[in-house]
């Protein structure tokens, strides 16, 4: 059964008639003319057929039947209103809740925050880890970092860096097993260390740069988590393979090095998404501005000039 709604322009415009009971202050409370006003109450009273007002000297005034009508649709406005005021402010808000990969997280964008929060300390943070592509229709998250092609329907992205990976392992798992550093290979016959979400990534890595054959009876040593994979390969439990991008801190503090030199490219890159229709908040304009900046510095530090 449809639910019979009267034009809602005049219903609005016969709410404020009500509540300021004057058709001058209702028609400067909307921004419209009094003749306005009264040729929208026309159109509610001729749809309704009921006589809602009657026309006097200095005005009009409401009839009971009216009056009635104006209590009873009074709570309906006030609900829109409440509703329309709460969905707004769960944009606007200074909390900012970010979802992202715990990899990501906590290689990347944690070791960074103190930088963000320095500069808008107005603004919270709030990080949830999924593996899943955002949902923001089930998801109660303002942006979302992801990996992907950067097509996602009904959602705007953000190019963040590519997803380069090679193999990791730490200095002394490095002069242990390989003895001479011009030859690494040696390495591939140890211990792989698998991250369970990363499962493809050896074999990527090994066909692209001509080892497939090196690591087919090599051992495996199988996490949950690529942050679990590379404290393995820290640990000296064997060689993992790292997304560079994410391991810059570790590389730097030689608390893993790259035997091989050989990165290579998944074909995938780093996205910041959001809602297409959002409002731009500014919540999401400072974290998006911010980890632009931090991208373009970190690539900085990575390839100085003349590298």
């Amino acid at each position: 059964m449809s639910k019979k709604l009267p034009p809602l322009n005049p219903l609005k415009v016969f709410d404020a008639v009500v509540r300021t009971q004057n058709l001058t202050k209702a028609a400067q409370e909307l921004h419209i003319s009094q003749s306005a006003v009264s040729k929208q109450l026309n159109v509610l009273q001729t749809y309704l057929g009921i006589e809602l007002f009657r026309r006097e000297r200095h005005g009009i005034s409401l009839t009971q039947a009216g009056l009635q009508y104006g209590e009873e649709i009074a709570p309906a406005f006030e609900a829109i209103s409440k509703a329309t005021a709460e969905i707004m402010r769960s944009g606007s808000d200074n909390t900012l809740r970010i979802q992202t990969y715990t990899t990501f997280a906590a290689k990347w964008l944690i070791p960074r925050l103190s930088d963000f929060h320095a500069r808008y300390k107005d603004v919270s943070v709030v990080i949830t880890n999924s593996v899943k592509p955002v949902d923001f229709d089930r998801d109660n998250v303002d942006l979302a970092i992801q990996m992907g092609n950067g097509a996602w329907q009904g959602q705007d992205a953000d190019f963040l860096f590519e997803d380069i990976i090679e193999p990791v392992c730490s200095p002394d798992f490095f002069k242990k097993f390989a003895p001479d550093p011009a030859y690494p290979r040696a390495l591939l016959r140890t211990c792989l260390l698998v991250s369970h979400y990363r499962q493809d990534d050896w074999p990527t890595w090994t066909r692209l740069c001509r080892y497939g054959e090196d690591i087919a009876e090599t051992e495996r040593m199988r996490f949950s988590t690529s942050v679990l994979t590379w404290q393995a390969a820290v640990e000296g439990l064997g060689i993992a393979v790292g997304q560079t991008s994410l391991l810059a801190d570790d590389l730097r503090a030689q608390r893993l090095v790259r035997p091989f030199n050989l990165p290579v490219r998944t074909g995938a890159s780093y996205y910041l998404v959001r809602p297409q229709l959002q409002r731009h908040a500014r919540k999401v304009m400072l974290f998006r501005e911010w980890i632009k900046e931090q991208i373009a510095q970190s690539l900085a530090a990575a390839h100085p000039p003349g590298y």
